[in-house]
């Protein structure tokens, strides 16, 4: 090569190693691939926040109106409530999920809460290597998720006449019943109740599914009130009976009940007596139990026979009706007379004054409560699965506090079905059974 060339091309390549030109295109093929992921990622991540934010407000107002709802629809307007808001369960990927059993911040599960998810499929994000943390169409997606808790605000009523409904049946019925009175008590079937031409003067009349005309206050779409007397059974003493249980004589021929069976005058209790098959009342009965007795009565009825059966001053009865089911016996008060008891204030058996076994489903329905016998009692009675026809007018016991309570399966109230027995079952040691009014729900979390 001559000196010459040599001399130019060394310029040339020293001149090129000054010339800056292009530097920042070499700088920029390098920094752009992480420049555009990161734009994509900030982006991607403000797409999200827009997202949760309006997942959010749709789930804090589908709980709230899911607890002010507090009925078996609670989910369905929880539902409607976030398909306005734009994520609708089962639509575009999204889920849409309601319970009322969470947790609650206080303690319990009876909290309501709506969860909303939905995955989000990634695009620029992809350039640094994000992968998001679910799969979407097979592709990389980022899952979103939106939780809301709330309770219900409601208010609590006592209740001095319960209609389980277990056995599906309308808990509550009356027909016309235009002397009813039970004016400060409030009533609650589990399932309807219709009251036809009457409102029963019951301060408020509460429904699980309607209420139509029962109470002065007619509430619909309450929460079903769980049996809170049922446990009780398992403190009935063991049958001791070996089977044999007297009846009443149905025909002149049948033999008569024993003398064990016949009640009259004055009778010393304590602890707990189990009378085998029927008990009679031949006279009237005095019942003195100072420290409260249990009356268990095994496969049979209490015919009162037209006489009164009463505590004395002081003293207290619970009365069970116990034995097995399905077998064709009476398992409930019958006669005329009246039964005049106080139940115990304290104890196992506190503010319970008839109690019906709920495990027994026949021979325990009743056709004239209150009437026949007259019922003049402080405290509960129980008859879960009796279909009761009540036709008097309940007062309290003549030695007991102003508390009645009655809890049935179902009830037809006709004529002057009354409760004057009210506002004094504190002190008479019966823990009431309480009714849920929803209020507006509350955000808890």
């Amino acid at each position: 090569m001559s000196r010459r060339l040599w001399s130019q091309l060394s310029r040339r390549l020293t001149d090129l190693g000054r010339d800056r030109r292009g530097n920042v295109s070499v700088l920029m093929a390098f920094m752009l691939p992480p420049l555009i992921g990161a734009l994509g990622l900030g982006f991607e991540v403000a797409n999200w926040y827009m997202t949760t934010r309006s997942m959010q407000n749709a789930a804090d107002s589908a709980v709230v109106a899911a607890a002010t709802n507090g009925g078996t629809s609670y989910a369905t307007e929880a539902k409607a409530v976030t398909a306005q808001y734009g994520f609708v369960d089962g639509t575009n990927n999204v889920t849409v999920s309601v319970t009322n059993t969470a947790a609650c911040p206080a303690g319990g599960n009876t909290c309501y809460s709506v969860t909303i998810t939905q995955p989000i499929p990634l695009f620029l994000a992809q350039v640094i290597g994000f992968r998001g943390n679910a799969t979407l169409n097979s592709g990389p997606a980022q899952q979103l998720t939106a939780v809301a808790g709330a309770q219900s605000s409601g208010q609590q009523l006592p209740l001095c006449l319960l209609a389980l409904a277990g056995s599906g049946a309308q808990g509550i019925t009356t027909n016309g019943a235009p002397k009813a009175n039970l004016a400060g008590c409030n009533v609650m079937s589990n399932t309807s109740a219709d009251c036809h031409g009457h409102n029963l003067q019951a301060d408020n009349g509460l429904a699980h599914s309607t209420d139509s005309g029962c109470g002065v206050n007619q509430i619909s779409n309450v929460p079903t009130v769980t049996d809170p007397y049922a446990k009780l059974a398992t403190h009935i003493p063991t049958n001791s009976c070996g089977g044999s249980y007297p009846q009443e004589p149905a025909k002149k021929k049948d033999p008569a009940l024993p003398a064990s069976n016949q009640w009259s005058g004055s009778k010393s209790l304590s602890g707990n007596v189990q009378i085998c098959g029927d008990l009679q009342l031949t006279g009237d009965v005095t019942v003195d139990a100072p420290s409260g007795a249990v009356l268990v009565i095994e496969n049979g009825q209490l015919d009162t026979n037209g006489h009164t059966l009463s505590t004395t001053s002081g003293s207290a009865l619970t009365v069970v009706f116990s034995g097995d089911a399905s077998v064709g016996y009476t398992h409930a008060p019958t006669g005329g007379g009246t039964l005049d008891i106080a139940a115990p204030t304290s104890g196992t058996w506190s503010g319970i004054a008839i109690y019906q076994d709920p495990n027994l489903n026949s021979g325990v329905d009743i056709s004239a409560a209150g009437n026949s016998p007259t019922w003049d009692i402080t405290g509960l009675v129980y008859l879960p699965h009796s279909s009761v026809t009540f036709s008097g007018a309940v007062n309290k016991s003549s030695n007991g506090q102003s508390c009645f309570v009655l809890v049935v399966d179902n009830i037809t109230i006709n004529g002057t079905g009354s409760i004057l027995s009210t506002g004094g079952c504190g002190a008479a040691g019966l823990n009431m059974p309480v009714g849920t009014v929803p209020g507006r729900g509350q955000l808890v979390n």
